[in-house]
């Protein structure tokens, strides 16, 4: 199987290791991986701020970059589930009908990949190191992440996961709602960061870099001792 690798911008930008991770995690898998060096943004911070015009833009710009009937890959729920639940605003009766829906049917999120579409699931990995996990608002309530990421934790290592209250609570970032909501959006990461603290976790673990980040800068800020690490690191660790 060849598959399509998107790595979103951000990460590309702030934690280029888990891209390469994802890259080792899939040829681990024995996929064979294509990466597009021209791809950028989906679009979406842009869309949620209402510059739907510029969103479209980097939507269509998206589907000339992945222009292959074959599955594209990402780390991040957030992203894959805006292009599954949000393109059909942007495409839907216009000249790029047929390939957004054609490139949706084929985007997945990491772990819906390996246990869901190919069945992948124990890469030898070794973490020990007790862990929490966060269920994003992407993975859970916009993609349709269940217990994928809990399953492929369950077959790494020395790894111990203990669940923290209010797992499936917003952590506060939002994409732009941390920026224009910045008190609440801090309010919301210390509640997130102190339930996954009470745990007695040495990390707290997700499928979103992206509320990882916010809940570091709580972290970083008030010198809690607790880390953030994406599951396709941990996915990558010990071999």
């Amino acid at each position: 199987m060849i598959v399509d690798l998107f790595i979103p911008c951000f990460i590309d930008q702030v934690y280029p290791e888990t891209g390469m991770n994802m890259l080792k995690i899939l040829r681990k898998a024995k996929v064979d991986v294509h990466y597009n060096p021209e791809q950028t943004c989906c679009g979406q911070m842009a869309f949620n701020s209402g510059f739907w015009d510029e969103a479209k833009k980097l939507g269509n710009k998206f589907l000339k970059d992945f222009p292959n009937d074959r599955p594209v890959v990402s780390p991040s729920a957030s992203c894959t589930g805006f292009i599954k639940n949000n393109y059909q605003e942007l495409f839907h009766n216009t000249s790029s009908h047929l390939e957004y829906k054609k490139l949706v049917k084929n985007v997945y999120e990491i772990t819906d990949f390996l246990v869901n579409k190919i069945n992948f699931t124990d890469f030898g990995a070794s973490f020990p190191h007790k862990v929490t996990f966060h269920d994003s608002c992407a993975g859970l309530r916009e993609y349709g992440l269940k217990d994928e990421a809990r399953l492929l934790l369950s077959k790494v290592k020395g790894l111990e996961l203990i669940e923290m209250k209010d797992t499936n609570v917003c952590c506060g970032f939002g994409g732009t709602f941390s920026l224009k909501n910045e008190p609440i959006a801090s309010a919301m990461a210390q509640q997130k960061v102190q339930n996954a603290y009470d745990t007695g976790a040495e990390f707290i673990v997700s499928t979103d870099l992206s509320c990882l980040m916010h809940q570091d800068g709580y972290i970083r800020k008030n010198k809690i001792p607790i880390k953030v690490i994406h599951i396709v690191d941990i996915l990558a660790s010990g071999w």
